[in-house]
């Protein structure tokens, strides 16, 4: 590597530098120095001071960068393996050639590094979203705003402001096409994701709204709804245009037909979501609602897959073996946790365990039909049925004791306990597969 003539310069002036702050024994190198360069020499003296001579600076510099450039390259090694491992896993096939669809799902666990780091809130961050179609997350702050990001880029989108207090909750309409927002200033707001504004405002709780969620509809309303939303940039579907009364909202474009909200109040309310009106108040805790769970309609049902053979009694059967109602979990400060039936609103059963607040709930949702079989029109086995309605009965639960329980709602028993918190658990999910 060549020095252009500054570079050599500014080289013989670092040395004629420290030479001379090394005092008598290297003065006569430094004088010679001076003699072979006496314009660089001239500069370093007239700069010299008691301070470290800037080559010992950058001298002890070149092991912290070593150092770093070691942390980097080790970084890129991780990110690219890490990388590495999600491109096989999209691509259905593991290192032998063979697909393996099951172990690919099951090993798409989330691992470090973070894939983005989304800052931009001034306060605690206390809801995150991700839209049902799209790669967009939504953030809830005590801030009271709402920010939209999109996730897959980790840029920030937009930010939507409504709210005078804290917000708690966030949720989406099955179709994505709206989002709810609970918050401390007693009100739960419905906010039109194509337009991004608030479309209503509902209120009726006395205290603090601690959580809100959209109960998914019928299943043929769901795929009205996706459809509609699938279409509605392309033709007539503005948000000048209600379709109808109340919110302006229809629920054939959301999916679904009821809002939840719990409280501190120790209540949980049923919206409808069209016309805006509380539809029912369940009132059976007796202390604050801080979560809201809710498990949907199964959508396991072989439709296509019954062959010309089988009986009009045999499809009924599968049928009727096949769809589960939709079921409401609610938990809170009085450490129960109430299960219901989504649509008659009747409580199923109570489950008690835990020794102190529960935070968090979360079913399982259990994973479509491979779409091997779908193709295949195989039907469906009854064993494969027991086994999906067993693993859709689970209920998983945290709590401020530090444990993760799961539950069985059919037993209404609790199957296992987790403890190897140290602290307060503030959210569960259950993996899919």
């Amino acid at each position: 590597m060549v020095l252009t003539d500054r570079q050599r310069s500014d080289l013989h002036a670092g040395i004629h530098e420290y030479l001379l702050s090394r005092g008598e024994k290297f003065a006569a190198a430094a004088a010679a120095l001076a003699l072979a360069d006496p314009d660089a020499c001239g500069k370093s003296e007239s700069s010299s001071s008691s301070t470290t001579p800037l080559l010992e600076k950058k001298w002890t510099a070149v092991p912290r960068l070593q150092r770093k450039v070691l942390e980097l390259e080790r970084a890129v090694s991780t990110h690219a393996s890490y990388h590495a491992h999600r491109s096989s896993i999209t691509s259905g096939t593991v290192s032998n050639g063979n697909s393996n669809e099951g172990d690919g799902n099951r090993r798409m666990i989330p691992r470090p590094p973070a894939v983005h780091d989304l800052r931009g809130h001034s306060a605690v961050v206390t809801s995150v979203e991700v839209h049902p179609l799209y790669t967009i997350a939504v953030s809830g702050s005590e801030d009271g705003t709402i920010k939209v990001w999109d996730h897959e880029s980790g840029e920030y989108f937009r930010t939507l402001k409504g709210h005078t207090n804290s917000i708690h909750g966030l949720s989406f309409t099955p179709t994505g096409s709206h989002l709810a927002s609970a918050s401390s200033d007693l009100s739960v707001k419905i906010w039109d994701f194509n337009t991004y504004t608030c479309v209503r405002t509902l209120r009726g709780h006395d205290h603090t709204i601690s959580s809100v969620l959209f109960l998914p509809g019928p299943l043929s309303l769901f795929a009205s709804g996706l459809s509609s939303a699938g279409n509605d940039t392309s033709e007539g579907s503005s948000a000048g245009e209600p379709t109808s009364s109340g919110t302006g909202i229809d629920s054939s474009l959301t999916g679904s037909q009821f809002l939840v909200s719990a409280s501190r109040d120790t209540t949980v309310k049923f919206w409808d979501v069209e016309t805006g009106f509380c539809d029912a108040t369940i009132s059976d805790h007796t202390d604050w609602v801080r979560c809201l769970a809710v498990r949907p309609e199964s959508n396991s049902t072989p439709a296509s897959s019954t062959t010309s053979s089988t009986t009009a009694a045999n499809e009924e059967a599968v049928a009727t073996s096949t769809t589960t109602a939709s079921l409401l979990a609610t938990a809170g400060n009085d450490r129960a946790i109430m299960v219901y039936d989504a649509e008659s609103r009747k409580k199923i059963c109570e489950l008690r365990g835990h020794d102190h607040v529960v935070e968090t709930l979360a079913f399982l949702t259990c994973a479509p039909p491979s779409k091997s079989s779908k193709d295949s029109g195989t039907k469906i086995t009854s064993e494969e049925r027991r086994r999906k309605d067993e693993i859709r009965d689970y209920l998983a639960s945290g709590s401020r004791d530090r444990t993760v329980k799961l539950w069985s709602v059919k037993a209404a028993s609790c199957l296992m306990s987790f403890e190897a918190h140290e602290n307060w658990v503030r959210g569960v999910l259950i993996h899919p597969n």
